[in-house]
């Protein structure tokens, strides 16, 4: 009998809740269980198992024996993750609404309309799925791009920290230089007291006491002498004191002349009143050391992004040539992407604005000029110019082109009708000159094999030369003639000098800058950096500069 009874048929969810045991009615596959009457009318109105599958008494298993060593039973066991919100229960279930993870407590609470089901029933597919791939790309891409933002902001903390000991230092120094101030104030009123002091002990060193008591004397003299009637005697005397009256009469109207004051300290109040007024010695100011960034790398590049040449059609507009991608591209300064892109035939190199709406690039392996233009937000590839060499850097002012070759080293340039009106030999000047920018008398061209940048005048006539020691790149030029270049293994921007005559170092600690473009309007400098595994390579960075050291 009791071995009957173990092999009764019987439901397990009552056996396992309530130690009862009930005759089956039916059996749910999902659950692997069977289930009374009960058990069985109510499976499918629960949230936790509303979509699973039953089997009535006429279909479900006769006996009480499961596969246990089915795939299925293996891998439900592996759901051992606890529940953040219910710790004692197994994360098990999971919501597409909402698209969260559930044990069975957070099932019950799960609104009705949701569907939930067992992970073990839908996790078959999950296995090299594109789910699975995507989520290993974003994963690395979000993981480096993290790390390169903690990297950013240490930076940035420790440049601040130095910074304020920086700032702490100039408070000193300033107050030092209040105190010399004063102190050369209090000199200069102390000397002025000494001059006062010496003009009145020089009118006392003028007071001739000497003489009135001598006067004295000679008048008792002669009052003897008259009374002796010692006539020649007298009339000496009488002559002496004569003299003797006259220069006191002088020095008493000399002495007369002389206004001695008396002297009080009247502070100046003003800087007293100045100092109790200001709440400080000064203020710190801040500059935000955070940099904007644009990410131009789009779905259409399959290659990492390796921008060579920047031009602003306006402000709010960068175009970019991806020399790797054979692309140029529109970036919505403003928006923050990507507006447009347009494949080439070629790489680019270097690109310019000629008006509002065409630009021009340079492919220098085709040896042709690609004109562009730009209709209702996107570019249109419009003729080719072909050109007698390797064409590298491109460069408009007011329709006139000028273009750089390289092998040999020279500079060209074209009218509106793209008709050469110059061509100017560079043999004797530079190696490589990949990069030009011009203005309405100069050209400057950079030469990255010589790392100089050269002034010439309109006739090819050197003007002004500058070194910057080592791997030069791309650069800009501004209305006041300031040229900015990129010196990739220095990591810095530098600044150079209308005349090319000095450089000053504007941003540094980069990776590897290589374009660069410099806003007049806004002030704004965009530029890439390429070092090798940078994952911000694919970016634009952006620096506004609230100051221009040689305008």
């Amino acid at each position: 009998m009791a071995s009957y009874k173990d092999q009764q048929v019987h439901c397990q969810p009552c056996e396992e809740e309530e130690g009862t045991r009930h005759p089956a009615h039916g059996y749910c596959t999902d659950c692997m269980k069977h289930l009374c009457k009960n058990c069985f009318t109510g499976h499918n109105k629960q949230n936790l198992s509303k979509q699973h599958t039953l089997l009535d008494a006429t279909r479900m298993p006769k006996s009480m024996q499961q596969p246990s060593t089915s795939k299925h039973t293996d891998q439900s066991d592996l759901l051992n993750t606890p529940c953040p919100k219910h710790k004692n229960e197994m994360i098990k279930f999971y919501c597409h609404d909402h698209e969260i993870l559930l044990c069975s407590v957070c099932v019950t609470l799960e609104p009705s309309s949701c569907k939930v089901d067992n992970i073990t029933n839908i996790s078959s597919n999950i296995i090299d799925s594109k789910e699975y791939q995507d989520i290993l790309i974003t994963a690395n891409t979000t993981l480096d791009l993290y790390k390169t933002t903690v990297e950013s902001v240490e930076t940035m903390a420790y440049k601040s920290i130095n910074s304020l000991k920086d700032a702490l230092i100039a408070i000193k120094k300033y107050r030092q230089e209040i105190n010399q101030r004063l102190d050369e104030l209090e000199r200069e009123t102390e000397d002025a007291a000494n001059v006062i002091e010496q003009n009145n002990i020089k009118c006392l060193e003028e007071v001739d006491k000497d003489t009135p008591k001598s006067l004295e004397i000679v008048l008792d003299k002669i009052k003897q002498l008259n009374t002796s009637k010692l006539a020649d005697k007298l009339f000496m005397e009488v002559k002496l004191a004569k003299q003797m009256l006259k220069y006191l009469q002088k020095k008493t109207k000399q002495l007369a002349t002389y206004d001695i004051k008396e002297h009080n300290f009247e502070a100046n109040e003003s800087i007293l009143k100045q100092l109790k007024q200001d709440m400080s010695l000064g203020a710190i100011t801040q500059k935000s050391l955070k940099q904007e960034e644009i990410c131009v790398k789009t779905s259409k590049d399959k290659k990492p992004c390796w921008i060579s040449g920047m031009t602003l059609l306006n402000p709010d507009i960068l175009i970019i040539a991806d020399h790797k991608n054979n692309a140029v591209k529109m970036v919505d300064i403003k928006k923050q992407i990507v507006s447009h892109q347009l494949q080439l035939d070629d790489k680019p190199w270097d690109v310019t604005a000629i008006s509002k709406t065409e630009l021009a690039v340079t492919l220098p392996e085709k040896k042709e000029i690609q004109f562009l233009s730009i209709s209702s937000s996107t570019l249109i590839k419009k003729q080719t110019l072909p050109v007698d060499g390797r064409c590298y850097g491109i460069s408009c002012h007011k329709g006139i082109k000028v273009v750089s070759f390289v092998n040999p080293a020279k500079l060209q340039t074209f009218n509106t009708k793209d008709i050469i009106l110059k061509d100017l030999d560079l043999k004797h000047i530079c190696i490589e000159p990949r990069y030009v920018v011009c203005n309405e008398n100069y050209f400057y061209v950079a030469d990255t094999e010589n790392n100089t940048v050269t002034k010439l005048n309109l006739n090819g006539e050197v003007i002004g030369c500058y070194s910057c020691g080592s791997d030069l790149r791309g650069m800009s030029l501004s209305d006041d003639g300031t040229v900015l270049v990129c010196v990739w293994d220095r990591n810095i921007i530098e600044e150079i000098a209308e005349d090319c005559s000095k450089g000053e170092i504007v941003l540094e600690n980069l990776n590897c800058p290589y374009a660069v473009c410099w806003c007049n309007v806004t002030k704004q400098l965009y530029y890439t950096c390429l070092g090798e595994d940078y994952p911000k390579r694919n970016f634009i960075h952006i620096c506004k500069l609230n100051f221009r050291k040689h305008v």
